[in-house]
């Protein structure tokens, strides 16, 4: 029997792409109630309609507001909190309203979960968080900090977060972008060719968040290990698989990327479990006596590298060439440009 069968559980964010992704499991293992939390009402209704199914429940609200997800969390066993404030430049711009969903919304989720004795709940975070040079990653990496500091003081409610890189056609993800861009006969348009991105399709993140909830104590950090490959290699096998010889128009870095992304810090990894396909970054256990933050340290930590998109396994173009055919969304998009039937 599976651990979600006849479960009670609440997906925030719940009409997005992860969310979306983790409803259609949830059914298929035959979980009781599914609540899908989140503020959009028109990708609600767009959900009900498709799905149809009685045991998706749509709760309207916004996790900045702690009476809307007390209503949708009572009653609740397990909880999958993916709501988040995700793009860059919009963070950049407002960063504000980032700490208010991202920061304080998160905490209102916790905290509402422990309130409510939910069993497990985990917390979806991003490469971004890791040595954070923008505002998104920033608030992810409070988002963090904000569920292991509850994890210190839940008896009851098991919380742990996730961490991975860019979910391949993910909403925010470039690679619709530069589909559009080829089916457009427009230039592609690159800041550096050389940066690395971490690639990761939604069944691994799903998968990785799936085993978190089986495996996950107090306070733990899970992280997927993924492969990366350059933009520059990234455009090339979209060139490829779309035969296309569209020019590449060089824009320069904006502000807030980074060269490479990382995933685990050299600090984390000192204490992680390798668990094969993941590692499990354990909570820092020390207590309030903040003589030891003083006191104590590893030597380790001056010889172990961080786990990031430069030092992980590099893809071949033919491996990203694969690698994007093994997503639906890129076949739809290749059947249709060349009037394929599907």
């Amino acid at each position: 029997m599976s651990p979600f069968t006849n479960k009670t559980a609440l997906i925030t964010g719940g009409t997005g792409s992860f969310g979306r992704t983790v409803c259609d499991y949830l059914r298929s293992q035959g979980a009781g109630e599914i609540r899908v939390f989140s503020r959009d009402e028109l990708k609600q209704e767009l959900m009900r309609i498709e799905l149809n199914d009685p045991r998706v429940k749509f709760y309207l609200g916004d996790i900045r507001d702690r009476s809307s997800i007390d209503n949708a969390m009572d009653g609740v066993d397990l909880v999958f909190h993916a709501a988040a404030l995700k793009q860059v430049p919009s963070c950049e711009f407002f960063p504000m309203q980032a700490v208010q969903t991202n920061v304080a919304g998160s905490e209102n989720v916790i905290r509402s979960a422990i309130h409510h004795n939910v069993a497990k709940l985990v917390c979806l975070s991003t490469d971004k968080a890791v040595y954070p040079v923008n505002a998104m990653g920033m608030t992810k990496a409070l988002m963090e900090k904000a569920a292991l500091a509850a994890s210190r003081g839940s008896d009851n409610t098991t919380i742990s977060c996730v961490r991975y890189g860019n979910v391949m056609y993910s909403r925010g993800s470039v690679i619709p972008l530069f589909i559009k861009q080829i089916r457009d006969g427009k230039p592609l348009t690159v800041t550096d060719g050389d940066m690395t991105r971490f690639l990761l399709p939604l069944r691994d993140a799903l998968d990785l968040v799936l085993f978190a909830f089986e495996n996950s104590r107090a306070g733990d950090i899970f992280i997927k290990k993924a492969s990366a490959c350059t933009v520059d290699d990234l455009v090339q096998a979209l060139k490829n698989l779309f035969k296309s010889d569209a020019q590449v128009n060089r824009i320069g870095t904006r502000h807030g990327e980074k060269v490479y992304e990382t995933l685990a810090t050299r600090e984390e990894l000192v204490r992680a479990d390798d668990l094969g396909d993941y590692f499990r970054v354990p909570m820092d256990d020390r207590d309030l006596n903040y003589g030891k933050y003083f006191t104590e340290g590893s030597l380790a930590e001056s010889v172990t590298e961080d786990y990031h998109s430069h030092n992980t396994y590099r893809l071949t173009v033919p491996e990203v060439e694969a690698l994007l055919l093994s997503l639906p969304e890129v076949v739809a998009q290749i059947n249709e440009h060349f009037g394929r039937k599907a």
